[in-house]
């Protein structure tokens, strides 16, 4: 534990009779003394005793110990954590928005509902898609309420044998479960040597019981599926429905959209692709896209344009799946993509899937001589090296993933993709400068050195943290939660 001055726990600064505030005594406080007996504490609770200036200048000094976007570079492979435009921010906190509730009449809140229906408008020219509803909470929610659009979709043909779901064996995690949850079966498919989708094998396993074929273009090693034309056209002559998982829609855009490649049901990551807050559980939105003919399943409420310009709710919709969330899902996330969307242009939009491409291509290609790359070519948004080439050190991915901690870089995805051993997950996303790309690019390499010439000192990592190389396996099995367990031992 890295024992600086502030950065010692807070009962450390405790000192008897210290205050930060001394308050008036008040009329009300001989209220006290007439509570029942069982209710009065018999001692006083142990609380740090504290200044207000250490106070504050304790947390702020905490605050700094979390890693994000806007205090460092964050390569989280699958994750697309892109930098956040504080524009965005401030157009979501203005209180003209914020303040809105969501019960009051259509006819009060026109712009806010022109706004919902616009990024409705924009996510679907962006996905090839007919229609989208913005409801969802986050992307998992979004392949939940996909599913449950298919599974309307082929109830209301009476296709009630459609029970199951194939997942390739490199998807997200959260698609078997989504899956599941959506009451189906999951089949799994293989993946070649080169990443993508046996189609052999996804030929054998399509049949009358299948509902949908769940993909993501790029795929979760950052490959693109080339396939996918006959894959589309294998899974509709089988009568099943494509999903597309927007997880990776980043390098896509400019490029292709998921419509086109013949997808039928899709959902956007808003906080991957579309730069909106990402990470410590919300706030999040994962909308959803149909192509024709399936949008009269979309959940509702859903805002529509009047003839005359003007916009409202449709609240009920006989052959909708229904209500997903409450209201309309998270307004201000909106806010923030469509800031983004309107920020860029359509010009600028189109040149976030090249440049994503492009330094996620330039990483790769600087460190391929120290790090094994299993796939080799060309990636699209992110790429997956297999640990270090040289491992008789006993050097791991954890222990470089670690050590990158100490040189100012929060760590990338480690062991996921689970296709290889050693998986070191790097996506740099086009928000990265070039100069931001070679520090990462020399941080790895130093690692790679280190690894060679002193594995101990890598292993024993990180060593400048504010918790330094902690027991993993005692730390999940025997966590210390309080001061008190702290100063015990326990």
């Amino acid at each position: 534990m890295n024992r600086s001055l502030y950065s010692k726990l807070i009962f450390e600064h405790s000192r008897s009779g210290r205050r930060g505030t001394d308050l008036p005594r008040r009329p009300w406080a001989d209220a006290m003394l007439h509570l029942p007996a069982a209710l009065m504490r018999g001692e006083a609770p142990a609380l740090p005793e504290v200044d207000e200036p250490t106070v504050a200048r304790h947390y702020t000094n905490q605050s700094t110990n979390n890693f994000g976007v806007d205090t460092g570079f964050y390569p989280l492979g699958s994750c697309t954590m892109k930098y956040n435009p504080k524009l965005s921010d401030a157009l979501a906190a203005d209180p003209v928005i914020s303040r809105l509730h969501p019960a009051q009449p259509a006819s009060t809140v026109q712009s806010a509902l022109e706004i919902y229906w616009t990024l409705q408008r924009a996510l679907s020219e962006i996905g090839g898609m007919e229609e989208f509803t913005l409801n969802p909470f986050a992307g998992a929610h979004g392949e939940l309420t996909g599913l449950m659009v298919i599974h309307a979709y082929h109830d209301s043909r009476e296709d009630y044998a459609r029970t199951r779901v194939i997942v390739p064996d490199s998807a997200h995690g959260t698609n078997p479960a989504s899956a599941h949850v959506a009451g189906y079966e999951v089949v799994e498919v293989k993946s070649l040597p080169d990443g993508t989708v046996d189609v052999d094998d996804l030929r054998s396993k399509l049949d009358a019981t299948i509902a949908a074929v769940m993909m993501t273009n790029p795929n979760t090693v950052g490959m693109f599926e080339k396939n996918i034309p006959e894959i589309a056209e294998m899974v509709h002559a089988a009568g099943a429905l494509l999903y597309y998982d927007g997880a990776n829609l980043n390098p896509m855009l400019g490029v292709a959209r998921p419509g086109d490649m013949g997808f039928d049901v899709m959902h956007i990551n808003l906080h991957k692709t579309f730069s909106t807050p990402h990470g410590g559980g919300g706030p999040g939105a994962g909308p959803v896209g149909v192509r024709k003919g399936l949008e009269e399943f979309l959940p509702v409420p859903r805002v529509v344009k009047n003839s005359d310009g003007s916009f409202d709710v449709i609240d009920r919709c006989d052959s909708s799946l229904g209500r997903v969330s409450a209201w309309f899902g998270n307004y201000t996330v909106f806010i923030r993509a469509l800031a983004y969307i309107l920020s860029l242009g359509a010009e600028g939009v189109a040149k976030v899937g090249p440049l994503a491409t492009l330094n996620a291509n330039y990483v790769m290609n600087a460190l391929k001589d120290l790090y094994l790359l299993p796939i080799p070519g060309p990636c699209k948004h992110e790429f997956v090296f297999d640990g270090l080439i040289d491992k008789s050190g006993g050097v791991t991915t954890l222990n470089v993933a670690k050590r990158l901690l100490d040189l100012g870089f929060h760590a990338p995805t480690i062991y996921f993709p689970l296709l290889f051993h050693e998986s070191l997950m790097i996506e740099p996303t086009e928000t990265e400068s070039r100069e931001t790309l070679d520090a990462f690019i020399a941080a790895m390499r130093q690692i790679a050195g280190e690894a060679a010439e002193n594995p101990e000192f890598v292993k024993s990592a990180p060593h400048d943290t504010p918790v330094v190389h902690p027991d993993d396996t005692q730390a999940a099995l025997t966590p210390k939660l309080t001061y008190k367990d702290l100063q015990d031992g326990i």
